[in-house]
């Protein structure tokens, strides 16, 4: 290697060795040992994260929510009912499914995914629509209505304002800003009283992004508003629908209610999931549905990343494990690997 002056020094030089040959067997070492570095390099970029075993890790279906069944009995319906339903509303709309694998290829995942969204929605949360149409339908009935996203008469444009909010100022991508607003609610507001003013204990969504039924998501996809705000770069930069702003609610409901947005902000969402868990603790969850699926269902991927990192931190082999809504899914895989 060169010597401070910028001359070459023995170790490079084949004059300055005893042997000819010793130096060429050096140089081929070296160049040999480069190689290994190379390969192994290579091998380790080409196997990436681990890849979770395909199927449940649970032997019996968790236990559902009370919430979900409590809702299901005032239907007057039967989970196995709501399956069969949605499968029917999948399996009858070509139109349907061929939106589903051109939005899936457009983030780089298997249309399996958003099938297996779509019907653990439509199983514990909500009953299907009869048709697409229908969808539209309720869509434009939310066009044009006069709402905002606030609480006590607080826009969140206000109260994101707040010099609590100060250290996310700084973000431009929708997802940090929205997730830093999310955290400094959880961290500053949530059930406490700040300036005299308490505050409800309560998920920020739930507070200030749902102005009809506080909790509920809508339409197909079942998309909260937030998740929509906090995804909203990403399906700008994949699908090209224009950015949502936390001042037009209007606009963001109508992303979350018009199938053909929805689709976009779904695919997102399960795009967002495989990439938290592949970068934070180098799993690979893309083959698996069920796993995507709980995802969808609670949330929190990076949080839940970060807590599989840490189990998994010292050579631990811990997976990620579905919940009943994700179980489901790979329990009935084959029937909806078979509606593509």
């Amino acid at each position: 290697m060169p010597s401070q002056n910028g001359h070459s020094t023995s170790a490079d030089h084949p004059r300055d060795w005893p042997c000819p040959g010793l130096w060429n067997v050096h140089r081929f070492s070296k160049i040999l040992l480069l190689l290994v570095g190379l390969q192994a390099g290579l091998t380790q970029t080409a196997i990436g994260a681990q890849a979770v075993p395909p199927g449940n890790r649970h032997a019996e279906q968790p236990a559902v929510p009370g919430a979900s069944v409590r809702r299901t009995k005032a239907g007057k319906t039967s989970f196995d009912v709501k399956y069969e339903k949605v499968l029917d509303l999948l399996r009858n709309d070509k139109a349907l499914i061929g939106k589903i694998k051109k939005t899936a290829a457009d983030y780089g995942i298997a249309p399996v995914h958003m099938i297996g969204a779509i019907v653990g929605e439509h199983t514990y949360n909500v009953d299907a629509y009869d048709s697409l149409q229908s969808y539209y339908v309720k869509a434009a009935s939310y066009a044009g209505n006069s709402f905002r996203f606030a609480h006590d008469n607080e826009s969140v444009s206000e109260f994101v304002a707040r010099p609590e909010f100060s250290s996310c100022n700084g973000l431009s991508d929708s997802y940090r800003l929205w997730t830093c607003r999310e955290q400094v609610w959880e961290a500053t507001f949530r059930g406490k009283t700040v300036g005299g003013q308490s505050y409800p204990n309560n998920r920020f969504s739930a507070v200030f992004f749902q102005p009809f039924y506080a909790g509920q998501t809508f339409g197909l996809g079942q998309i909260n508003p937030l998740t929509a705000l906090m995804l909203s770069d990403l399906v700008n930069q994949k699908s090209g629908y224009k950015k949502l702003d936390e001042k037009d609610a209007a606009g963001v409901y109508k992303a979350i209610m018009d199938p053909d947005i929805s689709l976009a902000f779904m695919a997102a969402v399960i795009r967002k999931s495989i990439d938290d868990y592949k970068q934070i603790a180098n799993v690979d969850i893309s083959n698996n549905p069920g796993l995507t699926a709980t995802l969808f269902n609670i949330g929190g991927s990076q949080q839940r990343a970060r807590a599989l990192a840490a189990k998994r931190a010292g050579g631990g082999s811990a997976w990620p494990e579905e919940n009943y809504y994700g179980w489901l899914i790979n329990d009935r895989l084959d029937d909806l690997k078979g509606l593509l």
